[in-house]
């Protein structure tokens, strides 16, 4: 790939694209101040813009060559700081406030979350070389978005969220959305579809948003089997190669 010529332009794009990555931690805020004072559809709100930034921001990156327009600036760094911040610490701030499930397991299962992810987002082989996440990807913000909307029973809600835990130490490999090459474009539009279902369901709330998160579910089912396919394609492959 050709390097860019370094214009002032591009310059100022790269240092934007850091600014959009960076403003993802302000609508982390926000959400917590609407955590804290109990509104709780509106923290979603501000949860699933943060996940929109991340959805985009590195894609933006690599189109404006950020690392070289700015080689002294870790990009990367920023990026996992601020999505410890938003998919791990937000969501555990939602959980020990919101009554979804019983004290002690709010502290409980906050503190699982804070420390399963931490060492999630501290693995070298967290982001594999071929695009795809090894372990549970900390998607505490997505697991609460549905067992708060769903109003799950507090059993479920517990089973849930320690299965992901646990599932950070299983070294399945979770897709990568926009990343992974295997059926990339299919990806996309699923994931998009899928946003358009869960943003609608969320506008909704709290009347006639049931049925459309439970048909958000087919995204979830087809991203589970896609990743199963994946980890079962690479044990295979080494298989093979041994």
């Amino acid at each position: 790939m050709d390097t860019p010529k370094k214009t002032i332009t591009g310059l100022i794009s790269a240092w934007l694209v850091h600014l959009l990555t960076a403003s993802g931690a302000i609508f982390g805020v926000l959400a917590l101040q609407a955590i804290a004072q109990q509104q709780f559809k509106a923290a979603l709100g501000w949860m699933m813009i943060t996940a929109a930034i991340d959805a985009v921001d590195g894609a933006l990156a690599r189109w404006r060559h950020v690392k070289c327009f700015i080689p002294h600036f870790d990009g990367a760094l920023l990026d996992n700081m601020v999505d410890y911040f938003n998919y791990v610490l937000v969501p555990a701030f939602f959980l020990l406030n919101a009554s979804i499930v019983p004290d002690p397991w709010r502290l409980i299962l906050s503190s699982i979350m804070i420390l399963s992810s931490a060492y999630q987002f501290c693995r070298d082989d967290a982001k594999t070389a071929d695009h795809t996440f090894t372990g549970f990807p900390s998607y505490w913000n997505v697991v609460l978005f549905y067992v708060f909307l769903l109003e799950c029973p507090p059993w479920l809600t517990i089973t849930v969220l320690l299965v992901c835990a646990v599932g950070v130490f299983v070294r399945i490999r979770y897709l990568y959305p926009s990343r992974t090459p295997f059926l990339r474009p299919l990806n996309l539009i699923l994931g998009l579809v899928w946003a358009g279902l869960v943003i609608t369901a969320w506008l909704y709330y709290p009347e006639r948003h049931r049925f459309l998160l439970l048909l958000s579910f087919f995204y979830l089912i087809y991203y589970c089997v896609i990743s199963l396919w994946l980890t079962l394609r690479k044990q295979t492959a080494l298989g093979d190669a041994s």
